[in-house]
């Protein structure tokens, strides 16, 4: 005797189906996308552990052809000019400790000085009321829409009149101060906080200034630190303001120290296992970073209302 399925088993079964088929899709076009997302790194790794006369042979293979780690002590200063060529280099130097030294200087004091400015900012334009407020909010969030390339040329002659050209002071001075969108990021985060944990502060007898940095800063810890990861990786990885403020060695930060080591070589082809060691190391403290405090981005853009 046949056994009838009732209808609603069949229907279950059918959603039950198409779930899993969509679960199926999703998986397959994630891993594709993490496939080219990360084609880039693993090229770049297979290059800086190959040997040098051997990175365009074998294009195809998945592992290095001729294993090293020369570039790397190259790359470091580890071996002498005569010892660099040895192994394949040009002998050129990159003054990587150096380079990363100001890359560090840079990158710290414009991350802390930034988020600062930029929380301060957006706490004022969160819960003070003054004249004119929105429409200064809105002319401000609208320079979001100002090209980086259109400021370039004022602020290097202004960092020219001062003498600052060649220094940390001028290289980090465009930077010092609140972005638009770390302002209206933060602002977003402190609208959605409520207002009755400050008004309670402010009962106790709490002014403005202790309300914002013993109750609201600290309950606001995702979200600043989604702004110290957001600020620290766009200075770690600027390159155009630092060439033009800071080509001297002393101030040289990592990304203008790799593009002057790739122009070293004008005659012939870039020393490409060597700069791609360096890009590797260079990219470690973000890499880092970002894994670290990488959760509370999540969490920051739950809060704010992003989607």
């Amino acid at each position: 005797m046949d056994v009838q399925v009732p209808e609603k088993s069949k229907g279950e079964k059918t959603a039950a189906q198409q779930k899993i088929r969509g679960y199926a899709i999703s998986a397959a076009v994630a891993a594709v996308v993490f496939l080219v997302i990360m084609l880039p790194f693993y090229w770049m790794i297979r290059t800086s552990l190959t040997f040098p006369a051997a990175i365009f042979q074998s294009p195809r293979s998945i592992l290095p052809p001729q294993w090293t780690l020369g570039n790397f002590m190259r790359v470091l200063g580890l071996v002498s000019a005569e010892e660099a060529v040895s192994l394949g280099g040009t002998g050129q130097a990159l003054g990587f400790f150096q380079a990363f030294r100001n890359s560090m200087i840079v990158t710290v004091s414009i991350t802390v000085a930034q988020v600062f400015f930029s929380a301060c900012a957006a706490y004022a334009f969160a819960r003070f009321s003054f004249p004119f407020r929105d429409a200064l909010f809105s002319l401000y969030v609208s320079a979001l829409m100002v090209p980086i390339i259109v400021t370039v040329i004022p602020n290097f002659a202004f960092i020219n009149e001062l003498g600052w050209v060649n220094t940390f002071q001028g290289i980090i001075a465009p930077f010092f101060f609140m972005t638009p969108l770390a302002v209206f990021f933060m602002r977003q985060f402190f609208v959605s906080i409520n207002k009755e944990l400050e008004e309670s502060a402010y009962l106790d007898g709490a002014g403005r200034v202790k309300t914002a940095f013993r109750i609201v800063f600290p309950m606001s810890t995702p979200a600043l630190l989604t702004c110290v990861i957001i600020v620290s990786t766009n200075t770690w990885n600027e390159y155009l303001w630092m060439l033009i403020t800071g080509r001297n060695q002393s101030v040289r930060v990592l990304t203008v120290a790799l593009g002057i080591f790739r122009q070293q070589t004008p005659q012939g082809a870039p020393d490409w296992g060597g700069l791609m060691a360096g890009t590797m190391l260079a990219a470690i403290p973000i890499t880092v970073m970002f894994l670290l405090l990488g959760k509370h981005v999540v969490n920051s853009i739950g809060h704010t209302g992003f989607r």
